[in-house]
């Protein structure tokens, strides 16, 4: 399979709405989710560093970026059947990163001969159980987001997400911040129809990991949350044969954070196992 290494940016139909995708490289598929505070523009680092190895296919999710939310009942995962299928694309190599993670995981429940392996960065998935932290956190943004303060709740996500717990503002990389919070600002515009419905599968991921597998791979951030740590640390107890990798220096989004090690991680790991 070969494709241009240049990136092109297309539209597919999906579930009565148009689902944007970038897509680039030449090599095996691999398929790129973003984080919740982000959109395809994330993946700009790995398109240029893996796309002489890789087809990277990286939409953006419902309401992010320029896929708009249908009027109507919508699954994120699917968007990703659609793509897949669209491109013939299977068997896929599936990344995603926070909630990118959970969408992925909800596809291969969903459609796991269609996926070759799993990478799950930072991720939380279905029947994730919130903690104290994060609860304040999900109510200091929508009081901001109730109050039509966009840029301020733009700022909590990223006090909270990309300068993590541990960190402030001044040591994490001025450029990855700005590119995140262009990202989150955007999202937070993106229109909500009155009819959208988000359709959630029927059990929680979280209660059938030991039907994951494929070959996986966690990657986390050590400065990223708690809960998200251990929840990484819980995925990769819970999913047969599951590897796990901490990087070093970063909090949720290690992939922009740390993208060298993060792409030898990823590039180590399709080779080993099979891809």
């Amino acid at each position: 399979m070969s494709r241009d290494k240049k990136v092109q940016m297309n539209h597919i139909f999906s579930q009565g709405e148009q689902l944007f995708y970038r897509e680039s490289g030449q090599g095996k598929p691999i398929l790129l989710l973003h984080a919740g505070i982000a959109d395809s523009r994330m993946w700009q680092a790995q398109t240029d560093a893996l796309g002489s190895d890789f087809i990277l296919i990286a939409p953006d999710l419902r309401g992010f970026g320029q896929s708009p939310i249908p009027d109507g009942p919508f699954s994120h995962h699917e968007d990703v059947a659609a793509l897949i299928a669209g491109l013939e694309l299977e068997p896929v190599w599936l990344v995603g990163v926070s909630f990118g993670a959970q969408v992925a995981v909800d596809f291969y429940l969903a459609y796991p001969e269609r996926v070759r392996g799993l990478v799950l960065v930072a991720p939380v998935v279905s029947g994730f159980v919130s903690s104290e932290a994060m609860a304040a956190f999900d109510e200091e943004e929508e009081r901001l987001l109730e109050a039509g303060d966009i840029a301020g709740a733009t700022a909590l996500n990223m006090r909270m997400w990309v300068d993590g717990p541990f960190r402030s503002e001044e040591q994490v990389n001025v450029e990855v911040r700005s590119r995140v919070a262009d990202m989150q600002y955007q999202a937070f515009l993106n229109p909500v129809p009155d009819k959208a419905e988000l359709i959630r599968p029927d059990r929680p991921a979280t209660q059938q990991l030991e039907k994951i597998l494929a070959p996986t791979l966690i990657v986390l951030g050590a400065l990223d949350v708690p809960a998200v740590v251990e929840h990484g640390k819980f995925l990769a107890q819970g999913i047969p044969g599951a590897r796990l990798e901490v990087i070093p220096g970063t909090a949720h989004m290690p992939t922009m954070e740390r993208p060298e090690a993060f792409d030898r991680l990823l590039a180590d790991f399709v080779a080993k196992a099979g891809g």
